[in-house]
């Protein structure tokens, strides 16, 4: 787990449960290529690390505080005084967390929070302040074997609302509106593979990993002016593509001719792919 925490600094989170920060401006020495700084905010690997925003009083612009997850715990770390605070034991692994701003305040809220994913495909809410023990709940994927843990999130563009898009180990990326607090649409990155990257590029579009194959998702231009009802990356339809609940009819179908189905419907009227992929980059 790395992040660049500046053009000179790299922080790095490994599975002996330390974060390292590492200055790139000290020449590399094979005999000491030690760290400038270590903290050890868990007992078990950091499985996820998110800045957060820089203070209005901060010259450089750059976070000097960082959430992380590890095992069944959040903490916050100072880069300057050290780990501040680590939560309750949550009695459930915690596998991925994004920082989301610009929420409704009310009360002691001040609309930032921090959303974890976790291993049973629950999202756990987090007051920004309030590191003790996560404030809601948003169940993500409610399978019957306990539900597929949440590898991976990213914040969609601000034109779509607050929304976050989950990376399910099943394969499927799910959209989840805060506020709500409700699962609003899915698309299927592979049937197999689980999703393990996940991101939005300057243009809006989606970008998904996992397995051998990279997807480059964007909306039908006819769906956006509301005259076709082809697949795209935020359909908030109730057909079979993107409601659990319609989803017993597709199992009934022979899996040869359920995929083929699903691929015809990657085209909209024009013949033109919602899914740009890549394949076998192994």
């Amino acid at each position: 787990m790395i992040h660049a925490l500046s053009p000179q600094t790299l922080l790095l989170g490994t599975d002996s449960s330390a974060l390292h920060l590492y200055d790139l401006r000290i020449p590399y020495s094979k005999v000491s290529p030690r760290p400038e700084q270590s903290h050890h905010p868990h007992d078990d690997y950091i499985s996820s690390l998110t800045p957060l925003p820089a203070s209005e009083t901060s010259t450089s612009g750059f976070s000097k505080q960082w959430v992380t997850t590890g095992g069944t715990t959040l903490a916050v770390t100072d880069l300057r005084r050290g780990v501040l605070v680590r939560s309750e034991n949550q009695e459930e692994e915690m596998v991925s967390s994004v920082y989301v701003g610009g929420l409704a305040s009310s009360g002691t809220s001040k609309g930032e929070k921090v959303i974890v994913g976790g291993a049973s495909g629950i999202l756990t809410l987090w007051e920004k302040g309030q590191w003790d023990d996560q404030d809601e709940r948003i169940y993500v994927d409610r399978s019957v074997d306990g539900g597929d843990p949440v590898e991976t999130m990213s914040v969609a563009p601000d034109y779509l609302g607050k929304v976050v898009a989950a990376g399910l180990g099943n394969g499927k990326v799910k959209f989840v509106r805060l506020g709500p607090n409700k699962v609003v649409s899915e698309v299927v990155h592979d049937e197999v593979e689980g999703v393990v990257g996940l991101g939005f590029d300057v243009e809006g579009r989606m970008v998904s990993g996992g397995g051998r194959t990279v997807k480059v998702w964007h909306e039908a231009e006819d769906n956006m002016e509301g005259g076709s009802d082809d697949e795209d990356m935020m359909d908030d339809s109730d057909d079979d593509r993107d409601s659990d609940d319609s989803e017993a009819p597709e199992e009934r179908e022979d899996p040869k001719e359920r995929k083929k189905r699903k691929k015809g419907k990657s085209k909209d009227q024009s013949g033109g792919q919602h899914v740009m992929a890549f394949h076998d980059l192994d």
